[in-house]
């Protein structure tokens, strides 16, 4: 099985851990990520969504449901919405978005791949985003996968995450850098 292969814990890795075990039986890693990432992303576009996973109002059947209808509308595979809905049944829909997050881990490890979070003032373009992905991939010296954000508050320039290493570039630490030595030299 794949999973001896990997490190997880917490109910969000155990269960990603047997989500990942049945995507590899039936050869769907890409397929389960895929759809992962878009629930994640309906996830973060709704409030009401949110509220539905995280609050204990809802009744088990309410929440399984409410899941079984959200996931059907939009169109993923049937291994999601058996898996969501065991996860529904059990009452762990509070820690869906960590499995989401621990399947991709799993993912990534799988395929030899680091994860780099990237947060940006503006979107990257595709060419900066190659750029970024070839240079990381060099540096690191293997295969990269790139999570980017949005943060305006950055002014300009960019902060990259690998693993527990960051790298902050952005003009507004370079703006705080330059406060301290003024407010030092004064």
């Amino acid at each position: 099985m794949a999973s001896e292969q990997t490190e997880v814990s917490g109910v969000a890795g155990r269960y990603a851990t047997a989500l990942f075990d049945l995507a590899v039986d039936r050869n769907a890693i890409d397929a389960v990520a895929s759809d992962l990432q878009q629930l994640q992303a309906m996830i973060s576009e709704s409030a009401d969504l949110r509220r539905l996973i995280h609050s204990p109002v809802f009744s088990r059947a309410q929440q399984n449901d409410a899941m079984a209808a959200v996931l059907t509308s939009a169109g993923l595979s049937e291994l999601v919405c058996n898996f969501v809905g065991v996860v529904a049944g059990n009452r762990r829909l509070f820690a869906l978005e960590g499995m989401i997050g621990a399947y991709r881990g799993l993912v990534a490890k799988y395929r030899g791949e680091v994860t780099a979070e990237i947060t940006s003032a503006t979107p990257l373009s595709a060419a900066q985003r190659t750029a970024v992905e070839q240079a990381l991939k060099q540096a690191i010296g293997s295969n990269v996968s790139i999570e980017t954000d949005v943060d305006p508050n950055l002014i300009g320039g960019m902060v990259v995450r690998v693993g527990s290493r960051m790298v902050d570039s952005s003009l507004r630490t370079k703006l705080q850098r330059l406060q301290l030595a003024m407010k030092g030299a004064a």
